[in-house]
């Protein structure tokens, strides 16, 4: 079945705008006519099209200009271009512009649908391949607890609504892979699935990274920049940490929210946009809007229905599935041999509190990958790994590995490591590195940003 589009169709016979018109309407199809280059580059800035279908020989200003400023004003939109006096320099021109095809008139029926459906077909893979590439590395929700069986319900219930969703929980327990989640599951699976983190943009920048703006409309905009709305267009935007926004952002948030139309930066026409919005936190909402931090009617427009993640404290029943699965996936993306956790190994880690949720029990597995040095994963290497599980001593004598900032514990575990594996290899470079299941060449960076001389090491050895 073909895909219903909305298309702009540009030219200044009006018996060609009518009949291709009644065409694709025909089809089932949306269409928008315009006669003039001038007014269909305004359209195309202020409306949301999937394709635009041009004739190149216009009056004032023609297709190829038209092209050419489209494409140098942050439109997106593929376009077919069409003449009745095509040759071929026209056609090659056209292409190095960016047209998507090239038609000569006239044109049949058959030929000008086919060429639309072909191009719906090549953005939805393209816009397929980018939510492959946007989910690469991250996977499917693991979970075996009562806690995220309740949770998964509730994902099942809500994901194929446009009910708005407030994801709540601790950094870490996975906001963004449940936001994902909705969105795959919902019926705007096929766009984009668009992110931004409120707390991570400064306050000045976070109205141009939502809305957009357009060139010269502040010092810096060299170009148009189109914002997250309307990159989410038809599909799903996710704002993380929205407990972080500032005041004033959320007044025009709430707007947007409320009409379903932005304004770019600069701009002096409103752009529709259809977009889901999920938002998430890690902080109490209601007591920001007590506080006078978070606005109370924007609250009631995305606290919709919350959906409260569990920390990892609290379903410990899911560690052993979540360790298998993160040994698995770890092993596939390095191309490691995927090591077992012993018992106690596995009971460890049970035990310990997990500060950093399911986000930082992937990074600890990974670390344990990266240094193990026999056949399986045991407690020690969870000591060493985690210094402050309290059940095991340092590695190096006479050193303090439990004491500092992460950072510093982490290169004093990985420099111990090295330099127990160097020796345990007689110092032999790519033995130590086979051992370590690195490249010869990570081992050198490795050793230089731990400060680790490893032709001192050598030397030294030797000369004992």
């Amino acid at each position: 079945m073909t895909q219903k589009a909305h298309l702009l169709i540009v030219d200044d016979e009006a018996n060609t705008l009518a009949s291709l018109a009644r065409a694709f309407r025909l089809a089932g199809h949306e269409a928008t006519v315009c006669d003039n280059a001038g007014k269909a580059l305004e359209l195309a800035k202020s409306a949301a099209f999937d394709l635009i279908l041009s004739d190149v020989v216009m009056p004032a200003k023609d297709g190829l200009t038209l092209l050419e400023e489209l494409k140098s004003q942050g439109v997106t939109t593929p376009v077919v271009m069409m003449s009745g006096q095509a040759h071929i320099e026209m056609a090659v021109r056209a292409t190095r512009l960016g047209a998507l095809d090239f038609l000569e008139k006239p044109i049949t029926t058959e030929k000008l649908l086919l060429t639309v459906e072909n191009a719906l077909k090549l953005q939805r893979l393209e816009s397929e391949n980018r939510q492959l590439w946007q989910r690469l590395g991250k996977h499917e929700i693991v979970w075996s607890c009562e806690a995220m069986r309740r949770v998964m319900a509730q994902i099942e219930r809500v994901a194929p609504s446009e009910t708005r969703v407030c994801i709540l929980g601790e950094t870490g327990t996975g906001k963004e892979l449940v936001a994902r989640t909705l969105h795959e599951h919902s019926s705007r699976t096929a766009g984009p699935f668009v992110t931004l983190n409120c707390a991570a943009v400064p306050a000045e920048l976070i109205e141009s990274e939502l809305f957009g703006h357009e060139k010269g409309s502040f010092t810096g905009a060299a170009t148009r920049h189109i914002g997250k709305f309307e990159q989410a267009h038809r599909g799903t935007l996710f704002l993380d940490e929205i407990g972080d926004m500032p005041l004033a952002m959320q007044a025009k948030l709430l707007r947007v929210l409320e009409e379903n139309e932005v304004e770019r930066i600069g701009g002096d026409k409103p752009v529709s946009v259809d977009v889901r919005v999920i938002v998430a936190t890690h902080r109490n909402l209601e007591q920001l809007v007590q506080e006078g931090k978070f606005r109370q009617d924007l609250f009631h427009r995305v606290y919709v229905f919350p959906l409260v993640l569990p920390p990892l404290r609290n379903r410990r029943e899911d560690i052993p599935t979540l360790i298998d699965h993160f040994v698995m996936q770890v092993s596939q993306q390095n191309g490691w041999k995927p090591l077992p956790f012993s018992t106690d190994a596995i009971q460890a880690l049970q035990n310990y509190g997990w500060p950093g949720n399911v986000r930082e029990l992937r990074n600890v597995v990974e670390r344990l990958m990266l240094l193990a040095t026999g056949d399986e994963i045991d407690l020690a290497a969870v000591e060493l790994a985690i210094p402050h599980l309290g059940i095991g001593a340092p590695v190096g004598a006479g050193t303090q590995s439990d004491a500092g900032p992460l950072a510093e514990r982490v290169d004093h575990f990985e420099r111990e490591t090295i330099l127990r594996e160097l020796k345990r290899n007689q110092y032999h470079i790519t033995n130590t590195a086979k051992a370590l299941g690195l490249e010869r060449s990570h081992l050198y960076k490795k050793a230089e940003h731990l400060s680790i001389d490893l032709q001192a090491v050598r030397k030294a050895s030797s000369s004992e």
